[in-house]
């Protein structure tokens, strides 16, 4: 499993997680890889940090310190059960399609480790731009169908 973030200037890091995710290992992420990777690319504080709905992002404790730090960027919310509103799973898909064909396949934990590592540093900006650009019609489409499903 791996924890991962990236803007409309670039990829940030990619981290290897040797555990299950709980909220509290969750936590213990965000201090040393999203808020330095936020004060880089959004040094502004205008930056908005979006994350999916998985348990341990949505769990008391994540939330409830999200929601003390948001002084220093604001946190993206959007309903449970909408998917095609986290552009990262559209990334996430993609890094794993180009893993899928890679010949010859990583055959061993940590070549793959070294495959995705090495992949997604390759991910140009104009895609990840791509993405960001899509937010304000997907926000739109969730909108519309009062937080149903949508075309992305």
């Amino acid at each position: 499993m791996v924890w991962d973030v990236f803007s409309w200037s670039g990829m940030g890091p990619l981290i290897r997680l040797e555990t299950t995710l709980t909220g509290d290992r969750y936590l213990s992420i965000l201090p040393d890889h999203l808020h330095s990777f936020m004060s880089i690319v959004q040094s502004d504080g205008l930056g908005q940090f979006q994350q999916d709905n998985a348990t341990p992002h949505a769990s008391r404790v994540a939330t409830k310190r999200l929601h003390k730090r948001s002084s220093d960027f604001r946190h993206f919310h959007w309903p449970p059960k909408s998917p095609e509103m986290n552009i990262i799973e559209e990334i996430r898909d993609a890094l794993l399609h180009v893993v899928e064909n890679r010949s010859p396949p990583p055959r061993t934990p940590m070549d793959l480790w070294t495959v995705l590592k090495d992949e997604w540093c390759e991910l140009p900006p104009r895609y990840l731009q791509t993405f960001v650009e899509s937010m304000l019609l997907r926000v739109a489409a969730l909108l519309c169908v009062r937080g149903g499903p949508t075309r992305y």
